[in-house]
This record gives C-alpha cells, structure tokens and sequence, in this order.
C-alpha cells in the first residue's frame, strides 16, 4: 500500500473512517493544536499534515515539501514542528476515540468507581535487534482518552509507581505491574487494583497473616468455575510496606489453553537454555487475578471480565504495533515523539477500518462520511 497516495488523493474517504461522534474543528480548539490558521487552514488539514509525517516515513522537510507540492499547505518545516508538537494531546484523544469505536463497553462498575487500564509496549530504532525505548501509557475509560504518556529508555521498567492515581479508580494492568511496591502506591492513593497475579514476584498471606498455598488451593478448583480467596498481600520489611487485604480470584483453563501455555514455556526456556520451575508447569492451567477490591464489591466473574476487557485493549495494541514502523520516531525532542506515536496509531486504526473492512463491503471501494445521530436529528428538524 502506498499510504502518501492515499494520504494525497484518498483523504476525504479516509476522514469517513472517523467516529461520527469525533468533530475535528471543535476538538482540535479545545486541546489547543490550532490557535493560529494563517498556514494551516483547518483542523483536518492539520490531522493529514500528522498522519502524512508520522505514517510515512518521511522527515519534516519532506513533509513540508509535499504538503506544498499535493497543494495540502503552504508551511516550512520548522513551523510544522512546532504544529505537531502542540498537536500532541488532540491526536491522542483521536486516538482514543478511536479505539473505543471498536471497544466493548466495560461490564457494570461498582458505585463511584471507574476503569482505568495502564499498560507499556516496547519501541526500538531502525536496525536495532533490542529494545530501545519503552512507551508507558494510561487510558482512562470514563472519558475514552489516554491520560499518561510517558517516553523512556529501556531501563525504564513497568511500575505502577509512574502513574497517579485517586480515589475511585479501579487500575487494571498485567502481571509485568505486579510488583508489592506499586501496588501499595495504588492502595495509598485511596484507588484499587486488578491485575494479572505473578505468584513467583507477589508473595500472599492467609486473611489473619497465616501460611497460604496457592499451589493446594488452585487444585481444588473445580472445572470452568472461577473462585474467590481472602488474601494478604504480605509485608515486605525492606521496603517498608505493610500487609493489606485483597481478593485473589482463579479460575482453570480449558485442557487445550493449557497446553499451550506450557508449550509456550517450553520453547522460551529452551531457546534461552534455562531450566523450568516444575511449579511454573502446574501454573499454567490457571487464571490468577488479583485486586483489592472485597467480594462484596466485586465478584469473581466480573473481577475475571473486568480483566478480560482490559486483554483486548492488549491485543488491540499488539495488532497495531505490527502495523505502526515504531522504528521511525524523532530521537530528539519529546513532544514530536509523542505526536508522531499518536499520529501512528491513528493512521494505522483508520487504514486498518479502510483497507480490511469497507474495501470489502462497498462496491464503490470505501465508506461513505459518516454522521451522527445527533446531526441527522438537526438536519430533519431543519427540513420542517
């Protein structure tokens, strides 16, 4: 696919693949990326000046040069830098918008809370074998918008200690954030956590501080029922944090997802000539979610959906990170990276819907612009 051919010629039938709830104009005035309109004249405009920079490899000089040539806009490369910079906050609010076009709604919170999923994916340079930089994001659900950017180097581990957090939040994150330190942070900020369980890096106790075998209790689990168990997280003396109470929900796998978890395992310890904990075998047919939320407040199946929800925002990023060239980001100036990532996960959401779906169902080759219900009960009320 040749994206500046569709970014050049295909543009109007591209903005169709927007949310028909998404205004361009007012939203980008409200998160301030125009102010001025003397090079760039709308909103739409700018968003296809990102799009073309971030999707299409192509540095702020030719970027510039082509919006000039494709009669786009008239607009020098030190000016554009300094639209995309400001741009940074509208694109990731499109792209949050647009991800929840897709987005099941979550399942029905407890009163006065809300969802909010953190998660991080790995960034590496052109050429580069490792990883190189680690995006660190928080996306808040109540109002579909990723609220916590952060751009490290590699050394910049998962931890729920770079996120804030407050009261009512219900935070929901894989097993790489399930570490005793930030999770307390999470509890002293009066909000709750639920994630994925590592019981080799969260040790637990009995309600009253007593022994617990995970191990016993998960083989008595019965088939396809998910459990809920009074836990401690224990205390931890070196770093000087108290035991508190959670809820330990597990469920078993089905014989089949099992197995290929275990095969998984396998083939990493093998290629990485390591040894395997016979326990890490036997783990492997289960489920573990850990929150701090009581049984009274959250019930194992929903504790269990609520996590389910967060594995497709998961697999939502993973399909698109195929997708997105993160090798091509700008080394330098961190609000250009931050546009650039945004402007690449809304590129890819918008092909993606252009090329896999609306190429297949309309004879004429893509979506018509969508509208709103909201507009359409305006324009009917104007034609009476």
């Amino acid at each position: 696919m040749n994206t500046k051919t569709l970014f050049e010629y295909e543009w109007p039938y591209l903005l169709g693949c927007l949310p028909a709830s998404c205004d361009l104009e007012e939203s980008a005035r409200r998160f301030g990326a125009i102010s001025r309109r003397r090079e760039v004249g709308s909103a739409s405009t700018l968003l296809r000046l990102a799009l073309a920079y971030g999707f299409c490899d192509m540095s702020l000089r030719q970027t510039a040069a082509w919006a000039q040539a494709a009669e786009v806009a008239n607009i020098s490369d030190v000016a554009l830098l300094r639209r995309l910079c400001k741009a940074a906050p509208w694109l990731g609010y499109l792209v949050a918008t647009k991800l929840a076009e897709s987005t099941p709604p979550p399942p029905l919170l407890p009163a006065g809370h809300k969802l909010r999923l953190v998660d991080a994916t790995t960034v590496s340079k052109p050429g580069s074998t490792g990883t190189d930089f680690r995006l660190h994001l928080g996306y808040d659900l109540s109002r579909q918008t990723f609220d916590h950017f952060e751009l490290t180097d590699r050394h910049g581990g998962e931890s729920l200690t770079r996120f804030a957090f407050a009261t009512g939040e219900i935070i929901i994150a894989d097993r790489g954030y399930s570490h005793r330190r930030g999770l307390y942070t999470v509890v002293k900020a009066g909000a709750d956590f639920l994630l994925r369980h590592n019981w080799q890096n969260m040790p637990l106790t009995g309600p009253a501080g007593e022994p617990f075998d995970l191990l016993a209790a998960l083989l008595e689990l019965p088939d396809a029922q998910p459990q809920a168990f009074a836990v401690q997280v224990a205390a931890s003396r070196r770093d000087g944090l108290p035991a508190y109470p959670a809820q330990l929900v597990a469920v078993r796998k089905s014989e089949a997802a099992a197995a290929q978890t275990r095969q998984q395992m396998l083939s990493q310890r093998s290629r990485r000539q390591q040894g395997l904990d016979p326990r890490a075998l036997e783990m492997a047919s289960y489920v573990c979610v850990l929150t701090s939320l009581s049984a009274p407040e959250l019930d194992a199946a929903t504790a269990l959906e609520f996590y389910r929800f967060r594995w497709q925002i998961e697999l939502a990023f993973k399909r698109l990170k195929s997708l997105l060239l993160l090798g091509k980001l700008p080394a330098k100036d961190e609000q250009l990276a931050r546009a650039t990532i945004f402007a690449k996960l809304l590129a890819a959401l918008i092909l993606n819907d252009y090329t896999d779906d609306f190429l297949s169902f309309f004879p004429w080759g893509y979506c018509l612009p969508k509208t709103s219900c909201v507009a359409l009960a305006d324009r009917t009320r104007a034609d009476r």
